[in-house]
């Protein structure tokens, strides 16, 4: 018995050694060359699989390799370390799996990296001594072949136009939200409809599965700002290359066959947009947790880019997928890149004009000015297009003057406008007319507040650059307020009401959108809060010469 046991481990023993070696014999052997030069190991230490993959892909740009999948790669770190044993480390809901028993050697240049990324500063210390260091990458379950890490290089390959701040990632994850995680997805809801020719349920849970591993890898690279990484997420999560080496693990979990069959199914269609909707908010609450406080201009700059590129990357990356799952993927897509282009600008404006309201001399030149204003015409104007009570117009123009009398910041600004949407509309609470209501009150603040600037035009007012500049502030405020509330009402997200915006074309509700600086509207087949961020009609940098003009003027009138 023992003889015919000894045989049996033995041969067994064999077999995976000849498996091991086959690994490794398919690998580059520069590839296994790094991996020996670079990790050691060692007892009493780990190393987060994702962060191990993160360097390959890094390893893979240099010696321009195309890098093999995250599972495959696995295979390899086994076939190249034996023994190592693989562990799922953290507090729950945020653990993630480890090598244990390895570690970066001493001498390696990758330790330099993971000092300026915060990767490994707690993780190679005894497991008694682990503390949760955030943030911790997502990408280790995948299989369909990327993960955090590499956006360095990539990034430096954009050319000047693209900013690259992911070698500065502490410096600016302080003004993001790091501590959100993806929330759970649904089920896939068949609704009754019969599965596709070739397709079973265990299709529909392998795809839930991959997709759901897809998304975490996005969330993880977004909160370590490797923007251009998402390209790459997308381009194997869709099986972009042909050689379908690179993705036979994929394969193996989901043929790219049944995929296509999956693209096209309404089900799995209406499941995809969901699940990319609460992930585009996630991302918008991460990158931007707080429109009002300030982000440095190198970090909004990166947003801005990303959101600049996402359309074309995720097209080109979905060339080979059919065009049901493609038009339901853009249509999110730019909902999230028009998203993070509004709140950019929104911010960029709440920082100038929190100058403006800091500024006692300016603030006392408002109040002149806005005294002066006839807003009994104004009124009787406005009244005509808006059919706005006088009762109500009459306490926010009382409320707006006390209020710039206080010489109030720009958050008790922010709770104002906060209030007023709240006070009007409160009758529509928990009824259908609210979001038809929230939107048309937008109109209507908007109409009015042009008729106010316009007549401080007309008076030749002293402070109206600073009027104009608060004005776009408000209005853009005014419709992230709006923006959140339609969505509450509706129980959806900010992200899923834009985009079903984007594709209504129901004509009698087509909304008028409106110009801050010609004061003409035009009908739009895209309602209005769709359109990028209106105060990029008129150049920031325009408004500030104007303020800094009215200044100059109230420190001569004052000195006279």
């Amino acid at each position: 018995m023992l003889g015919s046991g000894g045989s049996s481990s033995s041969s067994g023993s064999a077999a995976g050694n000849s498996q091991n070696y086959s690994h490794t014999a398919r690998a580059s052997p520069a590839t296994v060359q790094w991996l020996l030069d670079n990790y050691e190991t060692a007892e009493g230490v780990s190393l987060p699989r994702s962060t191990l993959y993160c360097h390959y892909l890094l390893h893979c740009q240099e010696q321009k390799l195309e890098p093999v999948n995250a599972a495959s790669f696995g295979k390899l770190i086994r076939s190249v370390f034996m023994g190592l044993r693989t562990r799922r480390l953290g507090t729950r809901g945020n653990s993630k799996y480890h090598y244990y028993g390895l570690r970066i050697k001493a001498g390696s240049s990758l330790l330099r990296l993971m000092e300026d990324q915060q990767h490994l500063a707690m993780r190679q210390q005894p497991f008694s001594q682990k503390q949760r260091l955030k943030p911790v990458h997502k990408v280790e379950g995948m299989t369909n072949g990327t993960a955090a890490g590499a956006g360095q290089q990539q990034q430096q390959q954009q050319g000047s136009g693209h900013v690259d701040i992911s070698t500065q990632v502490q410096q600016y994850q302080q003004f993001l939200d790091a501590s959100r995680a993806l929330p759970e997805f649904p089920e896939i809801d068949l609704q009754g409809k019969s599965l596709p020719e070739g397709i079973e349920l265990e299709h529909i849970k392998s795809f839930q599965l991959l997709y759901r591993e897809h998304c975490e890898a996005i969330l993880d690279v977004m909160v370590n700002l490797q923007f251009t990484l998402v390209e790459t997420l997308w381009k194997t999560f869709w099986r972009f290359s042909q050689m379908i080496v690179l993705h036979r693990q994929s394969e193996k979990r989901l043929p790219k066959s049944c995929l296509v069959l999956l693209c096209k199914y309404e089900p799995v269609l209406r499941w995809s947009r969901d699940c990319d909707n609460s992930l585009y908010q996630g991302l918008v609450e991460i990158l931007i947790p707080d429109v009002l406080r300030p982000i440095p201009s190198a970090l909004t700059q990166a947003i801005r880019n990303f959101a600049k590129s996402l359309e074309s990357w995720l097209t080109n990356a979905m060339m080979n997928i059919p065009e049901e799952m493609v038009r339901i993927k853009v249509t999110s897509a730019n909902a999230f890149a028009q998203t993070l282009r509004r709140y950019t600008s929104l911010n960029h404006l709440a920082q100038a004009a929190r100058a403006v309201l800091q500024n006692t001399a300016q603030i006392n030149q408002m109040l002149s000015d806005l005294n002066r204003v006839d807003f009994a015409n104004v009124q009787e104007q406005a009244s005509w297009v808006c059919r706005c009570e006088d009762r109500v117009v009459q306490r926010l123009e009382q409320d707006f003057k006390l209020t710039l009398q206080q010489q109030n910041s720009l958050e008790q600004w922010a709770a104002w406008l906060d209030g007023v949407v709240s006070q009007v509309l409160k009758p529509y609470q928990h009824s259908p007319a609210f979001p038809k209501a929230a939107k048309l009150f937008l109109l209507k603040w908007s109409f009015y507040s042009s008729m106010v600037i316009r007549d401080l035009t007309l008076r030749s007012a002293a402070s109206f650059g600073s009027f104009h500049l608060i004005r776009l502030l408000y209005d853009e405020y005014m419709y992230y307020l709006i923006e959140h509330r339609v969505a509450q009402a509706k129980g959806e997200t900010p992200i899923a009401v834009m985009g079903e915006v984007s594709t209504y074309t129901d004509p009698e509700m087509q909304i008028h959108s409106y110009n801050s600086v010609s004061h003409i509207y035009t009908t739009n087949q895209i309602p209005s809060y769709l359109v990028d961020v209106r105060p990029r009609a008129l150049s920031l940098h325009t408004v500030l010469i104007a303020c800094g003009a009215q200044a100059h003027a109230i420190k001569t009138n004052s000195s006279q």
